[in-house]
């Protein structure tokens, strides 16, 4: 009984090229081989096959009956072996996948937002799954396939993962647009320092900069809260000043805002996967998207 051992994928691209040329110089030259070696590997084949598969005639070969079966097979193995090295195409229009999105409630509204308007017009039919990231099982989580993309900033990404800066971001204070402190001009620390403070304050938040400067000037905020995206809400319905990143309050008509007065540092938001999903060709746009969804706003 012959075995596949016997038999490699050269061997049946000089079967396909014989039973095309039905000559063994020509397919010698098809293959770009020297003529001796195409005659080696018809003696290979006839081993293999346990067959003649090819008889001598005045003008070159005749396939048997046995090659003559084997043609339509061979090319189709052949053809399936060239798509394994083709690159897979991608359809945004008719794809159906799932992906699975960890973020900090401030991504979930300045970049999960826009990232799933734009997404359900050019790939409807991708479903996503968003959780709360935990900045402990980033690693595991992208190394496991449980999560494809984590949203957070540049300080919390592993060093040894994919990672795409999307936009820098700052923080201000923010109160209601009536808020008494709005006579004072100009807010000096004196009067900040004065004020009822809001803050988020959680593992999910985007970082807790804000906690530690206000702890490092010696305020006790009044109010923190686990979910960042409760802050407009409050300092809306308040007399409370909330140091938040701008984009949580951008347009918000309701609500002013205005530097801090003193020094708090910003951050970059990031994109981060792993190698596994590197190349592979959804990701890859779907990837762009998020990017492109963050310029846009």
């Amino acid at each position: 009984m012959q075995t596949i051992k016997t038999l490699d994928l050269n061997l049946l691209k000089a079967l396909n090229a014989l039973l095309d040329e039905r000559n063994v110089t020509r397919a010698a030259e098809k293959l770009s081989v020297s003529q001796p070696a195409m005659s080696g590997m018809l003696t290979r084949l006839r081993d293999s096959f346990n067959d003649p598969l090819f008889i001598r005639t005045q003008h070159g070969i005749l396939p048997a009956d046995r090659a003559l079966g084997l043609a339509i097979p061979v090319k189709q193995i052949l053809e399936q072996a060239q798509g394994l090295l083709a690159e897979p195409e991608f359809d945004p229009a008719s794809a159906e996948l799932k992906i699975n999105i960890a973020a900090s409630d401030y991504a979930m509204r300045t970049i999960v937002t826009p990232f799933l308007a734009a997404l359900h017009h050019q790939a409807p039919n991708i479903q996503v799954n968003i959780t709360l990231f935990n900045p402990r099982s980033i690693q595991e989580d992208l190394e496991r396939g449980t999560l494809d993309f984590v949203l957070t900033t540049s300080e919390q990404a592993p060093d040894n993962l994919h990672t795409r800066a999307l936009f820098d971001e700052h923080y201000v204070c923010a109160v209601r647009t009536d808020h008494p402190v709005l006579q004072h001009g100009q807010l000096d620390l004196a009067t900040f320092c004065a004020l009822q403070h809001v803050i988020a304050l959680s593992e999910h938040t985007i970082n807790n900069t804000p906690a530690r400067a206000l702890a490092d000037i010696g305020i006790n905020r009044r109010v923190s809260v686990q979910n960042a995206l409760a802050l407009p809400d409050i300092v809306r319905h308040s007399d409370l000043c909330a140091v938040t990143p701008y984009r949580l309050i951008a347009g918000q008509t309701d609500i002013s805002h205005f530097p801090p007065p003193v020094n708090i540092l910003g951050f970059t938001t990031t994109l981060v996967w792993h190698e596994r999903t590197q190349r592979n060709p959804a990701h890859q746009w779907l990837r762009d998207l998020i990017v492109q969804s963050c310029q846009q706003t």
